[in-house]
């Protein structure tokens, strides 16, 4: 299986400035992934209903940790890997099991938990090389960091 990449944009939200996280995968933006993906299945509603992350609106804990698999306990094995478009990741997340070895870090298993019937077997698997996952992940907490400084100033 040939690898993947991975980014995670850091973008500033329209409403109040907070930053929003958006993983890239090949560099197409994953809410364009998915949107292609339920529309061509004819899921209904399908296009425009992910979002970004957003860490100030829910306590994931370290980033990092959250896209190695390793967030609370409370969401289950599975991970947010996007949220709502409104913000809210609970609202309509799309959850991945996030499996993590020496060399690769594999998103597979997805699924829009409010809509249980939704098959996503067809999506992905994504198989990212570890040491590009990481460097992309160190990029993002840079970002993150970079971020809290210019609110502060």
């Amino acid at each position: 299986m040939t690898s993947d990449e991975i980014r995670f944009d850091c973008q500033r939200r329209g409403d109040g400035g907070v930053p929003v996280i958006l993983p890239r995968i090949d560099g197409v933006p994953l809410t364009e992934l998915i949107d292609s993906f339920e529309i061509a299945a004819g899921m209904q509603p399908a296009g425009d209903t992910y979002g970004g992350l957003i860490p100030q609106f829910f306590r994931f804990g370290p980033m990092r940790d959250h896209f190695l698999g390793r967030s609370t306990n409370a969401m289950g094995p599975k991970t947010p890997v996007l949220g709502c478009e409104c913000g809210e990741w609970g609202c309509w997340p799309l959850m991945a099991r996030i499996s993590v070895t020496a060399d690769c870090v594999v998103w597979d298993s997805f699924e829009q938990p409010h809509r249980t019937t939704r098959d996503y077997t067809a999506f992905g698997p994504f198989q990212f090389d570890r040491y590009q996952y990481d460097d992309a992940l160190r990029a993002l907490s840079v970002a993150l960091d970079s971020d809290v400084d210019d609110t502060r100033a």
